[in-house]
């Protein structure tokens, strides 16, 4: 067993080490956000997946319990805000939406905030979901830099399940990648 063995088995244990994290990191073919069908569960109805932020006041130590998404409304003021296609980045045309929707919070103290992390229908449901809780979090992140409480955002990622559009064209799939701002008094 010379050299020549020796450097084959670090090749598969490399190509091995690199298909693991290609498949867990979401980019193998069943997975990747462009693939239609392959990796799907339950029809395309995707999950519900949540991320609460974290606070003292919720939870099992907290003794108060977090308010169910269905308790929450949408507010006329608080505008959604879209992504590009696998992205969570905040685009420069929902800065001022943003910056918006974080006075009017600021001017209502008693109202908490849910934002919900959408997709659109292309990709796997665990992927989707990852993604809009990406972009939950963009925008909580960013009103939370303008001086609303963190306490007060709860988030929740939808991924494809809930989208505004069904057709499946590009303008359909652009107004279903977005994060929507609901409201609900203390």
């Amino acid at each position: 067993m010379g050299m020549n063995f020796f450097r084959l088995i670090a090749i598969l244990v490399l190509g091995l080490g690199i298909a693991a994290c290609a498949k867990q990191m979401g980019t193998a073919d069943s997975s990747a956000p462009g693939s239609r069908g392959a990796g799907r569960s339950s029809g395309g109805q995707g999950q519900m997946g949540h991320s609460a932020q974290e606070d003292p006041r919720w939870g099992p130590g907290g003794g108060a319990q977090r308010p169910s998404p269905r308790e929450y409304v949408t507010m006329p003021d608080l505008k959604d805000i879209y992504f590009e296609f696998d992205r969570a980045d905040i685009r420069p045309d929902s800065v001022a939406i943003l910056d918006a929707n974080a006075a009017w919070l600021k001017a209502n103290p008693g109202s908490l905030l849910l934002i919900e992390g959408h997709t659109d229908e292309r990709g796997t449901n665990e992927y989707n979901v990852a993604l809009g809780d990406r972009r939950a979090r963009a925008a909580r992140n960013y009103v939370i830099a303008q001086g609303v409480a963190a306490g007060r955002i709860t988030l929740i990622s939808y991924g494809e399940s809930r989208g505004l559009c069904a057709a499946a064209t590009e303008h359909c799939w652009s107004l279903n990648r977005r994060a929507h701002f609901a409201v609900r008094g203390r």
